[in-house]
């Protein structure tokens, strides 16, 4: 391979191992999601070793949390042994599938914090206390209103995709499969 394409490509891994990072992710996700991302063919857990240089079961580990995000695919090739993978690449879908993974589980347990954080705070009572409780009351009542605004907003991009997808099934006349449906016709595939 030409040296200025693995330079542009090692590049691009790098730079998913920061976003990855950014978003609270470990950096060997986003290297395996950029390796997985630039391959033409299905690579399996030795070949991503081998390209963004962890080990085997680091790799086996986000590979299993990058499948649960709907961000890579596990397919089974006949006659070998090994599982092969290859990356989503329909970007809305794996924006969906990250806010649904992590609005519940993160926004839950952020709003559950400050809710207890509010519950815990005393009735003011000594006057050196009481500007402190205030200031706390307003700290943290703002920051709760931004979280269950910032749970809404998610809830609705979600809930409006769906009407979107709805809406233009009904416009072209397609129907959803079924998942049990989906499920048979992935595996004729």
């Amino acid at each position: 391979m030409d040296a200025q394409i693995t330079q542009s490509r090692q590049h691009f891994i790098q730079g998913l191992s920061r976003i990855s990072q950014f978003w609270g992710y470990p950096k060997a996700m986003g290297a395996i999601f950029g390796a997985l991302y630039l391959s033409p063919a299905h690579l399996s857990l030795d070949d991503l070793v081998g390209q963004v240089n962890v080990t085997k079961g680091a790799v086996s580990t986000n590979v299993r949390a990058l499948e649960r995000l709907g961000m890579v695919h596990k397919h089974i090739l006949l006659g070998d042994r090994k599982d092969f993978y290859s990356a989503e690449t329909d970007f809305w879908k794996i924006v969906k599938s990250v806010l649904r993974e992590r609005e519940k589980s993160e926004f839950d347990l952020a709003l559950r914090s400050v809710d207890e954080s509010l519950q815990m705070l005393p009735t003011p009572g000594d006057p050196q206390d009481a500007q402190l409780v205030l200031f706390y009351q307003r700290r943290l009542s703002n920051i709760q209103s931004f979280f269950h605004t910032l749970d809404n907003i998610v809830g609705m991009l979600l809930a409006l995709d769906e009407l979107r997808a709805g809406a233009l099934e009904k416009l072209i006349g397609l129907k959803r499969p079924e998942p049990q449906e989906q499920d048979q016709h992935q595996r004729s595939s």
